[in-house]
């Protein structure tokens, strides 16, 4: 067989591939990656300079993750030098990343709690919670894991 046939044959061998796999998943319906629904739910308050968040993150599925990053942002300037959780670490002078541990598809959630101290007595903070990192899977439902809460400084909880 010449040069030229076997570079055609092994041409048209991937095209019959690609072609096939594409076939298979579906028109314009491949799969990526494993679908989880990563969910994060609490609440933020805010009273005499203190930040208090309280969050529960839940994998409704249809995939089980090994891990997870949740990433808040405050708009209020936090002292230095304070403890976190152990899951936790600090992403920049206002921005907490915290690892959510395994979270099984339908299972229950799990929780990490903050109380952190604010520079000053701001009025009110805002908190943006987020989802960093899903370890690789595909979320179509982004809303129940990206929040933006403001917390006047008033002590009660702002449920997100």
């Amino acid at each position: 067989m010449g040069v030229m046939r076997k570079a055609l044959l092994a041409v048209l061998a991937a095209v019959v591939m690609v072609v096939g796999v594409g076939a298979s998943a579906g028109a314009g319906d491949r799969v990526i990656a494993p679908e989880a629904d990563v969910a994060h739910h609490g609440h933020v308050s805010l009273a005499s300079g203190r930040l208090g968040v309280s969050l529960a993150s839940a994998s409704h599925g249809p995939a089980s993750l090994a891990n997870a990053t949740v990433r808040l942002e405050f708009s209020a300037p936090l002292a230095g030098a304070q403890a976190l959780p152990g899951s936790c670490l600090w992403g920049g002078d206002q921005v907490v990343l915290c690892g959510t541990g395994p979270l099984r598809a339908g299972g229950a959630a799990r929780r990490v709690v903050l109380d952190l101290r604010a520079v000053g007595l701001p009025e009110e903070a805002v908190v943006r919670i987020s989802t960093l990192w899903n370890g690789g899977t595909t979320d179509r439902n982004v809303a129940n894991n990206e929040h933006r809460v403001v917390a006047p400084a008033t002590g009660d909880r702002y449920v997100f």
